[in-house]
């Protein structure tokens, strides 16, 4: 039997692991080892993984816990990848320090678009390899063209539905089956991660709030980003919560929740801010809130698909008013949170929303996924344009043209986009001169 390589950099991911052993999505193995791995810049000093509350119920299903970090220091997992030349050397050293002789390893990992997963695929260049999703991503296309050698391996991608319905685009340009992680196997994960003891009593039902640490990402200001908290408090309070719970990204810097405390002071609201770097999944199990608010964080969909939590959306409009650029990542769980889920500000939407059921999701949110992917990476998606042409031709409405580009859709030839003899109009610098006269003149 082989021996099976895990890599996991969050608990979560590490728990979709679980899920996907106990429910028996990988074939029996000789020995299953995890390797954590810690992307924060100062990895040194900031906790990882196998330091998070929980991790100790988590490593009893691996035969072995590794630390990459570890082995690849003074080396960042991030940014480090070895020299084509010597991915042999690193092999048999590898080999030998975990004691791997000449078993056949296969590969687990998440994101093999970038270190370290794409690295450990590259030192072991036999090994099969599957994918999991650690978030809503999964659903976007492919970040960046992948070596066909390397991406010609991946047999799966394996997901939890937090969309019933829809199928991620991730490595489908290289036939990558998609398969669920089932949702009960993940559930009694969580179960297991949850402290009965920190249970909320009975009755008590906050609001809890996500925060996602966007300003690390370049997606807002770290002014923006401490608004976005004090709207969540805001538009809490203006549906009935006294009661609020605000869950901080756990790279966050503790200043990002003072805005949020003194509007909550000032509206009369009570808030707790969760000081520890649980998972929002374990909150939804300790505290069951009333309401669960974020912008496009990943625990919206868990919230709202495997608790069945009441769920808001806030802020995702400006952030797609100015994504860029326009193939990034983030775009598709931006338009997954800001297409299904209700705005927070509308207080009738989001005392009335239901989930969409799996039928309609099928037949609205997958072409719109289509549609979009194919803007994103026309090239690794050129079996979808068909499907892509055929969504914008019936769907272009004011609503949804939030989550396109008229010159992208120019650029691509697709329906929205101006037509070829007239591209060149954005573009004019007459055309603008008379723009700018014209606005002067009109007021």
């Amino acid at each position: 039997m082989p021996t099976q390589l895990f890599l996991a950099s969050t608990l979560y991911g590490a728990a979709t692991l679980v899920a996907g052993i106990d429910a028996g999505s990988f074939p029996p193995a000789g020995r299953r080892i995890l390797l954590t791995s810690n992307h924060a810049v100062a990895a040194e000093v900031t906790p990882g993984v196998a330091d998070a509350p929980g991790f100790a119920v988590l490593r009893s299903r691996f035969d072995e816990v590794l630390d990459w970090n570890e082995v690849i220091a003074p080396q960042h997992p991030s940014s480090w990848a070895p020299r084509p030349e010597d991915v042999p050397l690193w092999e048999r050293q590898l080999r030998a320090l975990w004691g791997l002789g000449e078993d056949r390893v296969e590969l687990i990992v998440e994101s093999l678009q970038v270190p370290p997963a794409q690295t450990l695929c590259r030192l072991f260049p036999g090994a099969a390899v599957d994918v999991y999703a650690d978030g809503l991503m999964s659903y976007g296309p492919t970040r960046f063209r992948l070596d066909p050698q390397l991406g010609m391996r991946v047999r799966r991608v394996l997901h939890l539905d937090l969309v019933p319905g829809l199928e991620p685009l991730l490595l489908t340009e290289f036939g990558a089956r998609a398969e669920l992680v089932p949702t009960e196997a993940f559930h009694k994960v969580l179960a297991e991660l949850a402290e009965p003891a920190a249970d909320a009593p009975p009755g008590a039902a906050p609001a809890l709030l996500l925060g996602q640490y966007l300003s690390a990402l370049d997606l807002m200001s770290p002014d923006e980003e401490e608004e976005l908290h004090v709207s969540m408090v805001r538009g809490a309070h203006a549906l009935g919560h006294t009661e609020l719970v605000f869950k901080p990204h756990p790279g966050a810097p503790a200043a990002y929740s003072r805005r949020a405390e003194a509007e909550a002071e000032r509206l009369g609201a009570r808030i707790t801010v969760v000081d520890t770097p649980v998972l929002a999944e374990t909150l939804y199990r300790r505290l069951r809130p009333a309401l669960v608010v974020g912008c496009f964080s990943t625990g919206l969909l868990t919230a709202a698909t495997l608790y069945g939590l009441p769920v808001a959306r806030t802020g995702t409009d400006a952030i797609l008013a100015r994504l860029t650029p326009y193939p990034n990542s983030n775009r598709v769980p931006l338009v997954l949170v800001d297409s299904l889920l209700p705005d927070l500000a509308d207080a009738g939407a989001v005392r009335s929303w239901t989930f969409p059921a799996p039928e309609r999701v099928r037949e609205e949110t997958t072409g719109l996924l289509t549609a979009v992917g194919f803007t994103m990476q026309p090239q690794m998606l050129a079996g979808r344009r068909a499907d892509a042409e055929a969504y914008l031709a019936r769907h272009l409405t004011p609503r949804t043209w939030r989550y396109f580009t008229r010159r992208r859709l120019t650029g691509l030839g697709l329906p929205g986009g101006l037509p070829a003899r007239l591209a060149f109009l954005p573009r004019s610098r007459a055309v603008r001169r008379v723009a700018r006269r014209l606005k002067r003149v009109l007021g």
